[in-house]
Formats: structure tokens, sequence, C-alpha cells
């Protein structure tokens, strides 16, 4: 496991930073399956393992409390879970719709946005994606959803059950385009064949720690800085490369 000294600060944390965190005494972190680039849970393993899994770590280590991991299988549920209380903090693409009731902190990592279609598809460049007739297929609630939501203009956009499930249901409902995390699509593609990824990216996700808003300015002030150190002191990048990630990049200091 990454130590997590290079995202300490010196001295222990305010009792008052503490509570406002963790007021059940643990640091409930939400924990999103559905991204593998922050965390995925091997077969026949009890506990996810993952870049924000080590953040949050880090995180409690610092408060000096114990860590409570609270897993979903999609990002609209992590995030929902931390707005209603149920998690204190969670690793969130930093959007618009997901500000209300979420404090941010700036972005750890960026992560790349690819489409995905099959062999035979006349599609060969991003741009030709929003078109009158072209079906989209995205997990609902993800980052991808709520940016094409806004961006597509033209074509339809379907909606998996969670991002995982893109590739199956963009066969099973015979969609042109599969939207989502390169290296999930990329995967897909190895695993089933006949599929391939158009040239470059969509989009890119900035991904951040968050707070359920209200917790304090003192509480947000402190995830802004533990996050800016935890990509200066190189835990981030660390974290990366133990888990094997690509398609990700440490997000630049702000």
């Amino acid at each position: 496991m990454l130590s997590a000294a290079g995202c300490a600060s010196p001295g222990p944390a305010p009792a008052a930073v503490v509570k406002a965190f963790a007021p059940t005494g643990k640091l409930r972190a939400s924990i999103n399956l559905g991204n593998p680039i922050l965390a995925h849970r091997a077969a026949g393993a009890t506990a996810p393992t993952g870049v924000s899994v080590d953040l949050a770590k880090a995180l409690a280590e610092r408060l000096g409390v114990e860590l409570e991991m609270v897993v979903f299988d999609a990002a609209a549920k992590s995030v929902d879970a931390v707005k209603a209380g149920q998690a204190d903090i969670g690793f969130f693409a930093i959007d618009p719709l997901r500000g209300e009731g979420i404090a941010f902190s700036a972005a750890y990592v960026h992560i790349e946005g690819a489409y995905l279609v099959r062999q035979a598809s006349a599609l060969t460049d991003n741009g030709q994606v929003d078109r009158a007739g072209t079906k989209v297929m995205v997990g609902r609630g993800s980052a991808y959803d709520l940016y094409l939501g806004r961006n597509l203009k033209a074509a339809q956009i379907l909606r998996a059950p969670t991002s995982p499930t893109v590739v199956e249901r963009f066969l099973a409902e015979n969609a042109d385009v599969a939207a989502g995390v390169r290296q999930q699509l990329e995967a897909d593609a190895a695993r089933l064949g006949g599929l391939r990824l158009l040239p470059g990216r969509f989009m890119v996700i900035e991904q951040a720690m968050g707070v359920q808003a209200g917790r304090g300015a003192a509480a947000e002030q402190l995830l802004r800085e533990f996050v800016e150190q935890a990509k200066a002191s190189g835990f981030v990048g660390q974290a990366l490369q133990r888990h094997r990630i690509q398609g990700a990049i440490v997000a630049p200091k702000v």
C-alpha cells in the first residue's frame, strides 16, 4: 500500500474539521466501481482497490479516523450518496449539475472519453457522431451522459444502467456508438472483437474529490490542499503506476 505520508500536512487536523468530515466518527468514502480507472474489485476480493481507494485511505489517515468505504456500481449512485449524507466524501467528474450539493477540489486526474463503433461502421471521426439517426449508448448518470446530454444536438442518446455495461447494451440494442472511459472501451473491444475506437477523444474528464456541501469552509479548504499535495508529492502518479492505469494522467496543479 502506498504511504499516505506524501499527502499529509504537518500536525493533526483541527478537531472541528475532523468532525465536519466524519460526523459519525469514521470517514465514509463513496467508491464508484463504474469507472475502472478509479477503482475496481478483483474477482473473489471483498474490498475494492484503486487510485480513489488510496486517496480515501490517505485522507482518513490525515484526519486520524477510520475509513469506511461505501461502494457503488455507478457514478450517479455515488454522487447521490454524498449529497444525501450517506457518505462524507466521493470521487467525481467535475460537472455543473453535480456542483449542487457537493463542494469539489480541483482535479487530481484527467481521463479521456472515447467513442467505440463496430468495425464495419461508416463512422471514422468523432465529429461525425452528432448526426440525426445516430444512436449513442452511454452509462446512465455518468460524466459522459451529462456532457453528451448538453452537447449532442442531433444524435439520440441511449442509456445503459452502468458504465461497465455500455458495450453490452450497445450490442444488444444495436446502437451505432458506445461512449465511455477509453480504457474500459479498449478492454471490451479486445475481449469481444469486431469493434474499434474512433481516433482521439471527445472530451477530457476532470476527476476530483468532493465533500458534501455545508460541511464548512475549513473542511473544503483542507480537501483542496490535500489534493494539491497528493499531486505535487507524486502520490497520485505513483498510485496510477501501481494500479497499472492507462488512459489517465495526473492533473496539473492549480
